[in-house]
């Protein structure tokens, strides 16, 4: 992982307010529309991007909320987000817009975790809408260059999803990995190798088939 922190933070100030703009333009019935996200509509994900820029970090915090959940830390974010969807949409936007800047530096996984998530969220909440709301090819590198190294598949996905398959982007010069190939653009690598199925058809190469029976068991 060769990017700096100051280009995380750029990038994750960037993404929210490209977040920002669009749910500023959704009608009710698309901030109801289900994400890709499983059980979240874009309100919640809306809710979600917010949620951790209002939160102050620590060690002793996230300690605390480890042993409070016994473990299960995807059950405290669903239960902080659901709580945080119950503002109204008008909050929501503008307190993304209002703390787009917040440098996020979280306990295990640096500003990295926060930056790709900027990435996949945005798009979770994009793709379903039909909107082509995108973050650039270099904001997508970063995020790839996290999820393949140890500290990224050990928190957005099973160790094992990625044996054996090259992924290799097809809008920009990145690729990774010995094995089956799969070919595509960096947004959609990134959605499918973090299980969402939505993006596999964007993707070509011997290997696709294999990934689709990682994220579909």
């Amino acid at each position: 992982m060769k990017t700096d922190f100051e280009e995380l933070f750029r990038i994750s100030e960037e993404n929210r307010r490209l977040a920002a703009d669009m749910f500023a333009s959704l009608t009710p019935e698309q901030w109801a529309t289900p994400s890709l996200c499983s059980g979240w509509t874009v309100r919640e994900v809306a809710a979600h991007l917010l949620a951790p820029l209002e939160t102050r970090f620590s060690w002793f915090r996230v300690l605390r909320t480890v042993i409070r959940y016994r473990g299960d830390l995807d059950r405290y974010l669903d239960e902080q987000t659901r709580e945080w969807a119950e503002r109204p949409t008008d909050e929501l936007v503008a307190g993304i817009r209002r703390l787009a800047g917040r440098q996020l530096n979280v306990p295990f996984v640096g500003p990295f975790g926060p930056m790709t998530d900027t990435c996949i969220h945005l798009r979770d909440a994009a793709r379903p809408l039909g909107l082509d709301v995108n973050p650039p090819p270099s904001s997508w590198r970063a995020a790839m260059d996290f999820l393949v190294s140890k500290p990224g598949a050990r928190a957005f996905l099973p160790a094992s999803r990625l044996n054996g398959l090259r992924l290799i982007a097809t809008d920009q010069d990145w690729a990774w990995g010995e094995g089956s190939e799969i070919h595509g653009p960096s947004e959609a690598l990134t959605l499918a190798v973090t299980g969402r199925a939505v993006a596999l058809p964007d993707l070509e190469g011997p290997g696709v088939e294999l990934l689709r029976e990682r994220i579909t068991d």
